[in-house]
């Protein structure tokens, strides 16, 4: 069974209290932070405009028809305003380009210190790395900023007649921006005055004469003074980029007559403003509802894609909800709850937020109990950490199935603390789907086969998945036989991984691409490791089994490990393992698991590419010393490969030492020392020896810490 996503309430196309003003000619709506205005890709259908014309379409409207005139920021929040009928185009574009229109910001900035309460910034922009701007300011822009206090004091009276002054201005400023760039850059010219200040935090308005590239964000950087919550120009933390869209103000396209557009200033200013220290439960079931509401709005991107089933709804202090996560499969919720118990400082109200969640309309909502420190778990099924059935609304199946990018997979919610599927992996196995044509997979720490199940949908010939976990092996490979997979050429290995690398490397295995995604922290009955200590060694295995030219996917969410340090992991990895790497990407997480403001990302992934000549010289030389050199070593040439789809037995060459599939294939019938210590000869879960069961605490993302963010082992 695979329950719908229940769309209608949480996710509509549009809310029409977004809606400003609106008449034949013009629409003009109050865009909330992170929505783009434009979609950047084609396939995207969460942005503005996109979603403007499907709630058009939704009441009826003959005509769907938007003129974009105006663009914010994905991350700025206010007015944003489009045109209605073609025949509305030219005479707002004469206002735009002519720069009568009178455009009006609020920001909030820190260190305004003793500053003129008025002033003008004048800078010429250009291009800087990693999509930013930089400002130069103009000559003699300081001496101009002292007198404007002055200047400006009957600017009131003076603005109140910039229409009529300013209609003839449209064709001295068409060619200013050609004139403007060839001067070295863009001019950038801002007027701001003081709002508020509270200590050292303000509230300016700003009025911008030019429309560049991150004006303003830029420009307030230039002279110290970064926007809230803007880490690209080194902005203070924030819950967000604090800058919104105030008012507008232009002639009406049809009559001529003055406009005003006003949107309301967000509350998030105010509490910034105020420094107070915010407690997102204080408000009670409503207020905490409400910022699940805000938070499932900000994914309507995946929701409403039609092919994804199961998404985070909210992602802890990156949501403005601390130490809790909400995850929908389906029609059902699972509520995860982190760090302090009960009742101590810190700890979100279990019933408070159980209610909320209640309240969005899922049919039954689960919830599962992350302790400060793991150790305290001792069977990860109890009730008191992972209640089997819902504690609010009606249970789902033991199991059933969620889709994701199209694909199946069968999740169970009330079978300890994870449900089966890592749900902010997605878009890494969106991208293993991309890479796997005609390639053969290894995916280690498996767990239930997500990439192994991404794999063979992208056309892959073969792959290998391996878990110390028979449990997890078993429903990795009900997952892959769901798609099809071909079983011979398909293999599921139960094996604690480092001895099986090893084996692998000694009866010389290759793959194109392998992905290494290991929990934090596991405990078997033969073995300890931790991401911090073993992940380098643990990668220099993994890249020594790489074909020429082949790719590593690593991924790690251990939050001791900076992304910097894990970088520095990778390459040292690949230098021991002899591999010369020619790329290494860093991957940003799904939209649905935004950081908390001024942290890092809870996932690194890093995909590492290396060179064929580096690779093939690797691969030439000897595996191991000793057990490889046995009669029929590394299985001709190496390859200790699974055959294609087409009936071949999965891995009978001499050396290869095998796994067995569901189907009973012998294991392990090499001759060598691969075999030995049982790495490669690990059985699948058909009849399989009993497993190196890790303790719960640690099978797969380790404990939860009190860090403020919504994940340690509930992907």
């Amino acid at each position: 069974m695979i329950p719908r996503l229940a769309l209608s309430e949480l996710f509509p196309d549009f809310h029409p209290e977004w809606i400003l003003a609106e008449d034949e000619d013009l629409i003009v709506v109050d865009k909330p932070a992170g929505l783009s205005t434009h979609a950047p890709e084609a396939d995207r259908i969460d942005d503005v405009v996109t979603r403007l014309r499907a709630f058009l379409r939704g009441r009826g409207d003959a005509d769907d028809y938007l003129g974009i005139h105006q663009r914010l920021d994905r991350d700025t929040s206010g007015v944003l305003l489009f045109t209605r009928r073609r025949e509305a185009n030219a005479a707002l574009a004469r206002q735009f380009e002519g720069r009568t229109v009178q455009k009006t910001y609020v920001a909030a900035v820190s260190g305004f210190g003793d500053r003129a309460p008025r002033g003008t910034l004048r800078h010429r922009l250009v291009p800087a790395p990693g999509g930013a701007m930089r400002a130069i300011a103009e000559a003699g822009a300081g001496r101009e900023d002292r007198g404007r206090g002055r200047e400006d004091r009957g600017r009131g009276r003076e603005d109140r007649g910039r229409g009529r002054e300013d209609r003839g201005r449209g064709r001295e400023d068409r060619g200013r921006e050609r004139e403007d760039r060839g001067a070295g850059g863009a001019l950038a010219i801002t007027h701001y005055r003081l709002l508020e200040r509270r200590g050292d935090r303000a509230l300016l308005e700003l009025r911008p004469e030019t429309g560049r590239t991150h004006q303003l964000r830029v420009q307030l950087a230039a002279i110290g003074l970064p926007i809230a919550g803007d880490p690209l120009y080194g902005g203070v933390e924030a819950p967000r980029l604090l800058l919104h869209a105030a008012e507008l103000r232009l002639e009406h396209p049809a009559t001529g007559a003055p406009a005003a557009f006003r949107s309301q200033l967000p509350a998030a200013f105010e509490a910034w403003l105020a420094a107070a220290p915010a407690d997102p439960y204080a408000g009670g079931v409503a207020a905490v509802e409400r910022a699940m509401r805000e938070a499932a709005e900000r994914r309507y991107g995946v929701a409403r894609a039609g092919d994804t089933t199961a998404l985070r709804l909210v992602h802890g202090a990156g949501d403005g909800l601390p130490f809790v996560s909400v995850d929908l499969y389906g029609e059902h919720l699972v509520v995860a709850l982190f760090g302090a118990g009960e009742g101590e400082p810190g700890a979100p109200p279990r019933d408070v937020v159980l209610d909320a969640a209640h309240r969005l309309g899922a049919r039954g909502v689960y919830v599962k109990v992350r302790p400060k420190h793991a150790s305290v778990i001792v069977d990860a099924r109890r009730e008191e950490f992972a209640p089997r059935h819902a504690v609010r609304g009606e249970s789902a199946p033991d199991d059933f199935t969620v889709i994701e990018h199209g694909l199946p997979f069968k999740v169970r919610l009330g079978d300890g603390l994870s449900t089966g599927i890592f749900l902010d992996q997605r878009e890494n196995r969106r991208r293993v789907r991309e890479l796997s044509r005609g390639a053969r997979v290894l995916n280690l720490f498996a767990y239930t086969g997500g990439f192994s199940v991404a794999a063979v949908a992208g056309g892959a010939r073969a792959s290998v998945t391996v878990d110390v976990s028979r449990g997890a092996i078993a429903w990795a490979r009900d997952n892959l036989d769901a798609v099809g997979a071909d079983p011979a050429a398909h293999v599921v290995v139960e094996a604690d991984v480092f001895p099986w690398l090893k084996a692998a490397a000694q009866a010389g295995e290759r793959f194109d691409l392998i992905v290494l995604d290991p929990p934090s922290f596991a405990t078997t009955k033969k073995s300890r490791f931790s991401a911090a200590s073993d992940f380098g060694p643990l990668a220099a295995l993994a890249f020594r089994l790489l074909a020429p030219g082949g790719r590593l996917l690593a991924c790690t969410n251990h939050r001791g490990i900076a992304r910097a340090k894990f970088r520095r992991h990778l390459h040292e990895a690949a230098r021991e393992a002899g591999c010369d790497v020619v790329q290494m990407k860093d991957l940003p997480d799904p939209m649905d698991f935004p950081s908390e403001p001024g942290a890092e990302s809870h996932l690194k992934s890093v995909l590492a590419s290396v060179g064929t000549a580096a690779a093939a010289a690797a691969k030439d030389a000897p595996a191991a010393k000793g057990a490889a050199a046995a009669k029929g070593a590394a299985a001709a040439k190496g390859a200790a490969a699974v055959r294609t789809p087409k009936g071949a037995p999965a891995a009978a060459a001499k050396g290869a030492a095998a796994a067995r599939t569901p189907k009973g294939a012998p294991a392990a019938a090499a001759k060598g020392a691969a075999a030995a210590k049982g790495a490669l000869a690990a059985r699948t879960s058909k009849g399989a020896p009993a497993a190196r069961s890790a303790k719960p605490g640690g099978a797969r993302r380790g404990p939860a810490t009190p860090a403020r963010s919504s994940r340690r082992g509930a992907r």
